[in-house]
C-alpha cells in the first residue's frame, strides 16, 4: 500500500470538521513533531517505536489536501 508520511503538524492542517479533533490527536500520542503517515484509504496511522498504529481517518477530497500540505506524492 503507498503513503504520504507527514508529521504531527502538517497532520492538524489536513484536517477538516468532521474527522479528528486536536484533543483526540493529543490522546493518541501526536504532537507536533511526530511522524504519521496516511495510506489512500484516508487511515491515519502513527509511527510507534516498534509498528504503526492506526489512529483515525480523513474523509472527503483529502488526497488533494494531502498533497498540498506536504508537496509529496504517494509513495
Amino acid at each position: 500500500m503507498k503513503f504520504i508520511e507527514m508529521t504531527g503538524e502538517q497532520l492538524s492542517e489536513v484536517i477538516n470538521d468532521g474527522e479528528l479533533h486536536v484533543s483526540d490527536l493529543e490522546n493518541a500520542g501526536v504532537n507536533n513533531a511526530t511522524i504519521v503517515r496516511i495510506n489512500q484509504h484516508g487511515d491515519i496511522e502513527v509511527r510507534r517505536p516498534k509498528k504503526w498504529d492506526v489512529v483515525g481517518g480523513l474523509l472527503g477530497n483529502f488526497e488533494e489536501r494531502v498533497k498540498k500540505t506536504t508537496g509529496f506524492e504517494w509513495a
